[in-house]
């Protein structure tokens, strides 16, 4: 059957505010590509404003992209409210995705 198709992404949870809590991590995509899998949540695209995934058991919104080079993955500016990285994809994210290894330590993307 093969191994399923992992991503690092972002994910932010909108329910209820504009910046929601954040973090960066590995999740599992669908084949068809249309529902993401992460931390035992399933999470639907869709199309909403200021959102494009639900939570499949709560109906929560939530923002998930590919995370940005730059680091400024909140749709809105959060006045410095931090987005944590999941310490399996730590490493990796700051190496691949951000360029600059000699960060690996760092919890926060920012």
């Amino acid at each position: 059957m093969g191994n399923p198709k992992t991503r690092i992404m972002y994910i932010e949870c909108k329910a209820g505010a504009l910046s929601g809590q954040a973090r960066i991590g590995r999740m599992t995509i669908s084949k068809s590509g249309r529902s993401v899998e992460y931390g035992g949540q399933r999470f639907h695209r869709t199309k909403g404003y200021k959102w494009n995934h639900l939570e499949e058991e709560t109906g929560a919104h939530y923002w998930i992209s590919g995370p940005r080079k730059d680091g400024k993955d909140r749709l809105y500016a959060s006045g410095g409210q931090p987005v944590a990285i999941d310490e399996d994809v730590r490493d990796e994210y700051w190496r691949e995705i951000r360029g600059i290894p000699q960060a690996h330590n760092r919890k926060t993307a920012n």
